[in-house]
């Protein structure tokens, strides 16, 4: 039996146990704590009855509030799409030409353009647009562009493409085939002259006046391409399919060219622009040269 007394040095009572001559005080809680302890209480009725909380077969009690999670994501996610369609109104109505000009929303264009990207261009470009050498993937981080790298020109070749059959605008340059045109030692001459013009081996003579015979009306005289037929820069030292002297004689001999489809149709026009941006900002975009010179230059106003 419990045998309870008052501890006399204490003045405070046992429990009434003992082991081995030593008794367990039964020591009152602290105050605070117990009101603490007692306001929890009040608090978790409370909330019970402001908000939901008790189970139900298919949801869970309301509370007098009104408030749920569902409902408070509901609201922050019609928000955030009536700030994308304020955005995406205000893109359309811009010129792709005069859509620098807005910082704001230049940013935010590339945000959207970058989302797009990761869903439809990384196949082939891959997640860092750096490309596939091997495939013909162009590197879009750098500053060479066959048919021009500012805003408009690549909203162009997105819209319409790069050899895209059915579509008469598409961007479209061919490379005839040499085959048969060099004996070998012609065409060691002239890989030389084309590596030559980005300092990559000593230039040739024989391999210049080949070059000038048979490439210079296509990349110039100089090698430097030409973006209105979308020849390359030889001089450079950017290649789409490599610089070794294989790469470039299969170039030659076997001309390789690849085929970008068009965007138009399978992405909205908002899009299209929101996407060029993003390209634009991977690091070789090019200013608008006229628009810098003259603010008052006319320019494209179709969305």
């Amino acid at each position: 039996m419990a045998n309870k007394r008052i501890d006399e040095p204490t003045g405070v009572p046992t429990v009434g146990h003992e082991w081995d001559g030593i008794e367990e005080l039964d020591t009152p809680l602290p105050r605070w704590w117990l009101w603490t302890f007692y306001l929890t209480i009040v608090f978790a009725i409370g909330y019970v009855i402001a908000y939901p909380a008790w189970p139900m077969i298919d949801k869970a009690t309301e509370g007098v509030l009104g408030w749920s999670s569902r409902g408070q994501l509901a609201e922050e996610m019609s928000a955030a799409e009536q700030a994308r369609a304020t955005m995406r109104e205000r893109l359309a109505r811009v010129p792709i030409e005069r859509l620098e000009e807005d910082s704001e929303l230049m940013q935010q264009a590339v945000a959207g353009g970058a989302a797009a990207f990761r869903v439809n261009c990384v196949q082939c470009h891959g997640s860092g647009a750096g490309g596939n050498q091997e495939l013909g993937y162009p590197n879009l981080n750098d500053d060479d562009w066959l048919w021009g790298g500012d805003l408009k020109a690549i909203h162009y070749t997105l819209t319409h493409g790069i050899r895209q059959p059915g579509d008469d605008e598409t961007r479209t340059s061919q490379m005839p085939s040499f085959a048969g045109a060099f004996d070998s030692s012609q065409l060691d001459d002239l890989v030389d002259h084309v590596l030559s013009l980005s300092g990559k081996a000593d230039a040739s003579q024989a391999g210049a006046q080949l070059f000038a015979d048979n490439c210079a009306a296509c990349h110039g005289s100089k090698g430097t391409g030409n973006r209105e037929i979308g020849a390359p820069d030889l001089s450079d030292a950017i290649w789409l399919r490599g610089n070794s002297r294989d790469a470039i004689k299969h170039q030659i001999l076997d001309p390789r060219m690849g085929m970008m489809p068009k965007w138009e149709g399978r992405l909205d026009p908002v899009t299209l622009k929101m996407l060029a941006a993003y390209v634009h900002s991977l690091g070789g975009g090019e200013d608008f040269l006229e628009v810098a010179a003259d603010p008052e230059v006319k320019v494209d106003d179709q969305p």
